[in-house]
């Protein structure tokens, strides 16, 4: 086939415009060929839940599925009956970015908490955790976190664990979605089940395709307790590969050696490099809304500005009327890359 796209192009809207890595197709490619059980009975299956065992302990059982909305629907759906209702913050992915799938799906009930970060505390959870037995509300029984958040933020494992600990008191669930939760470990510098495991999360999304699988994620049902029937909903909600074993090899090459680690925390370098280069240059006209803790960097411009350097490279407006942008930074982003897109930044901002 024809190549149809130029390879030296760069963007800084998502990391999601990155390619795969080259050991992603490699292990792609040494787990073709002959024949392996469907549907999860394979060989590379098998191992992953092993490899996920030992960063998740010895109850932890591993779901691959296609995609983070699939993942987070079919965990959502696992913890709570039908009369449930799930407590996030009002720029949760499952509340903005997902289409509503979590409710029309699930017919489950979000209830969203406006946060100026884009993290839940226990005291931010409690504006919505309370009704119980009150037949005419939807009962909040589970709480959703994002790990690093919509908003580029980290929570510290101390936060993970106080909401945990706030969480479990209440008779009610910790589901984490962990689209970024590479970026995240990479940034904390600590083992992911501190702030998972040991912390009182009793489901996660674990997030690939962000930090350089083809497609794939997986949930992780570190407390299956706290989950029923997710055999029987991931084929329900669409998310059965029959090809099992092309998603579980993919999950193996990441967590192979560290790459996971290494990938994120490259992308997380560069958001920072990108940050700092332009508080060095303290341009007039430029500010920021959010820390850079990972791989976002979100900004303050004017729009028209940012509309002439979004004409010359590609990134998301997050919220216009305030003038904030996205800037992204993928595992494959290189200091070259950063340097020219502020120097593009620093032209406009001149002009």
């Amino acid at each position: 086939m024809t190549q149809l796209h130029d390879p030296a192009w760069r963007g800084f809207a998502s990391d999601n415009y990155a390619g795969a890595h080259p050991a992603v197709l490699a292990a792609l490619s040494e787990a073709n060929g002959g024949h392996q059980i469907a549907y999860g009975e394979d060989d590379y299956t098998a191992q992953l839940q092993v490899e996920m065992k030992r960063l998740f302990g010895d109850r932890a059982e591993t779901f691959p599925v296609f995609n983070g909305t699939g993942a987070n629907v079919t965990a959502l759906t696992s913890l709570v009956p039908r009369w449930g209702a799930i407590i996030g913050t009002s720029t949760a992915h499952i509340h903005t970015d997902e289409g509503g799938a979590p409710e029309r799906l699930t017919g489950l009930k979000l209830l969203t908490v406006a946060t100026p970060d884009g993290k839940l505390t226990p005291e931010l959870i409690d504006r919505e955790a309370w009704g119980w037995g009150d037949e005419h509300r939807a009962q909040p029984l589970a709480v959703s976190i994002t790990q690093t958040s919509e908003l580029g933020t980290l929570y510290s494992v101390d936060e993970v664990k106080a909401i945990g600990d706030h969480v479990h008191s209440l008779g009610m669930k910790l589901h984490m979605d962990g689209a970024r939760i590479a970026n995240a470990a990479a940034a904390l510098q600590v083992p992911v089940r501190d702030f998972t495991t040991d912390a009182g999360v009793d489901i996660l999304s674990f997030g690939g395709t962000k930090n350089g699988m083809l497609y794939g994620e997986a949930i992780v049902a570190i407390n299956p307790d706290a989950a029923d029937g997710l055999i029987f909903l991931r084929k329900l909600t669409m998310q059965l590969a029959s090809k099992m074993r092309f998603v579980s090899a993919q999950l193996l090459a990441m967590l192979d050696d560290d790459l996971w680690l290494t990938s994120a925390g490259h992308a997380n370098s560069m958001a920072a490099h990108l940050r700092r280069s332009l508080e060095d240059a303290a341009p007039e006209g430029l500010g920021f809304s959010q820390k850079t803790q990972a791989n976002a960097v979100f900004a303050m411009l004017d729009t028209a500005v940012s509309d002439r350097i979004r004409e010359r490279v590609r990134f998301y407006d997050w919220d216009r009327a305030k003038g904030e942008v996205r800037w992204m930074a993928a595992f494959d982003t290189t200091e070259a890359d950063v340097d020219a897109f502020v120097a593009v930044i620093l032209e406009e901002l001149s002009r």
